[in-house]
């Protein structure tokens, strides 16, 4: 199903595809940037343990948050995920995708075709982004922040949710779950409850809802996700 791995390039390789991009492409941490673009540089779309062809917990979700087709919406980590088609398909008119990864994005746009062009792409590290002031309706995140095992890593997180969700616009985070693995990708992850992700994120955001899935992986495993929908206070 996906391409044969090769194996990684060596730092110096980076380094020199960095300083090729770097009038045109924004900065991005090499450890964080180098580790993805090998994932989506080497495996096919389908070839992901969270790959799913269509989103359908976060698109209920953000139906559910913001039924106004002219609602602002990014979607952080959307790398080959077909949910930015999907809300362009129901009729979102304002779609921003983040990721870390340029790989990733640039088989979205080429996936999207002309339909790429009504969609903000983004590519950087959340942690680091400068993202605009109250911009956002709905935030959106599968799987980005389970990643981030260091304190001030969840802590910068959270500041960029306070500073670029608008005041009653929805956040929706989906992590593994207690029963989910503890490893994706060959990276340590933190697994939470609705009880200990809504605590990540403090008492200015209110929980309104929260799903477990069970999601069986293009492997045949199975993988428990949590997702939560809060309101920002």
């Amino acid at each position: 199903m996906g391409k044969q791995i090769s194996p990684s390039p060596r730092p110096e390789t980076w380094l020199m595809i960095n300083k090729a991009y770097r009038d045109a492409r924004p900065p991005i941490g090499l450890n964080v940037q180098n580790h993805w673009e090998q994932i989506y540089g080497t495996k096919e779309p389908e070839a992901v343990s969270w790959y799913q062809p269509h989103l359908e917990i976060s698109l209920e979700l953000i139906e559910r948050a913001a039924p106004d087709f002219s609602a602002s919406i990014i979607d952080v980590g959307g790398v080959e995920s077909t949910l930015v088609d999907d809300l362009l398909a129901d009729g979102y008119k304002n779609v921003t995708v983040l990721d870390v990864s340029w790989t990733a994005i640039d088989v979205s746009k080429k996936r999207l075709g002309e339909a790429s062009e009504h969609v903000k792409w983004l590519v950087t590290d959340i942690t680091k982004a400068e993202l605009p002031s109250r911009a956002y309706d709905v935030w959106h995140d599968r799987a980005v922040f389970h990643f981030l095992t260091a304190i001030d890593e969840r802590t910068a997180y959270v500041r960029q949710v306070a500073h670029a969700v608008k005041p009653g616009g929805h956040v929706i985070v989906s992590t593994f779950g207690l029963e989910g693995p503890t490893k994706c990708s060959g990276l340590d992850v933190v697994r939470y409850d609705a009880e200990s992700l809504h605590k990540e994120f403090g008492v200015h955001f209110h929980l309104l809802d929260h799903i477990e899935e069970l999601h069986r992986t293009p492997f045949g495993t199975v993988q428990q996700f949590l997702y939560c929908l809060c309101r920002v206070e």
